[in-house]
């Protein structure tokens, strides 16, 4: 079942602008800085849906719109990225939560980057395995390495933990960077979403799957026992993802169908702001600007 998170909540005043990003580069932002701007004492309902990465963080903003002006509803639902992209054309939300870049085939709706993350490989905080090359990924992942002793592990079968369905961003960033195509992948379980990923890694010395890098940081602090393995040579943490070191990373979107008005633009401006830093690296993210 999707996670949902129901918050009461108003917009603060406008930001001036949308910070210059959208979902092809600039040319959202720039159109929204010629939108009209949305009032300070706003009420009404507004829906957010998608990326189960951002849900719990954009739910939180809600919650500090809520103590700055009590007036507007924000419902907050997950579900991944494909259903806020969906919903959004279908007009079931005001505003879809999606973790990657618009795709050419999405360029007819407005995207704003609020914050970044990475994509990287855990293993259980047992696992001896330090560093896997991307060649090992790969092989891992086709079925041509199956047992972690091939790769500086101990003698125990790799236990390889997919996302679904195909088109999951965290999923899909894993197989753009490694070049490997979904029919290739040779998985023993499937796991939705983050939380079931790292569950099924907690629970399993031999697992592996790929899962945001905030997230993963997060829940290792958390004391889930978990390790992420670097990619490339670099150490998957938020650092490396902000400062643009790290190689596999996505942008994390707010996408709206047409140019942001009235509640839609106020909370978006808000989310662009500096009033939410605290709560994106709360949640293991990166911020888009500081």
């Amino acid at each position: 079942m999707n996670e949902i998170w129901r918050t009461t909540a108003t917009i603060v005043a406008l930001v001036g602008v949308l910070l210059e990003f959208g979902c092809s580069g600039e040319d959202a932002s720039e159109k929204a800085k010629r939108g009209s701007g949305a009032s300070q004492s706003l009420s009404g309902r507004l829906v957010l849906t998608g990326s189960s990465s951002m849900a719990p963080m954009v739910a939180e903003m809600g919650m500090r719109f809520h103590l700055q002006h009590p007036g507007v509803e924000v419902v907050v639902e997950a579900g991944g990225s494909p259903r806020g992209i969906k919903d959004i054309r279908q007009g079931n939300c005001d505003i879809g939560m999606v973790s990657r870049v618009l795709k050419d085939d999405e360029k007819d709706l407005l995207g704003f980057p609020i914050a970044r993350d990475g994509v990287c490989m855990i293993v259980h905080r047992d696992n001896p395995v330090e560093t896997l090359t991307e060649q090992q990924v790969v092989d891992i992942y086709t079925g041509k390495v199956t047992n972690w002793k091939e790769v500086g592990g101990n003698d125990i079968p790799v236990f390889v933990i997919s996302r679904t369905p195909e088109r999951r961003p965290s999923m899909e960033l894993f197989m753009n960077y490694f070049k490997i195509q979904y029919a290739d992948i040779k998985g023993h379980q499937a796991a939705v979403d983050n939380p079931e990923a790292i569950d099924a890694v907690a629970g399993n010395p031999a697992g592996i799957v790929p899962v945001s890098v905030g997230e993963a940081q997060r829940m290792a602090g958390k004391g889930v026992p978990i390790r992420a393995l670097p990619v490339g040579g670099v150490e998957a943490n938020n650092q490396n993802v902000r400062n643009g070191n790290f190689p596999i990373s996505r942008s994390l979107n707010l996408v709206t169908k047409e140019l942001p008005t009235g509640l839609a633009r106020a909370f978006i401006e808000f989310a662009l702001s500096s009033q939410v830093t605290d709560i994106v690296w709360k949640y293991d993210m990166v911020p888009y600007l500081d």
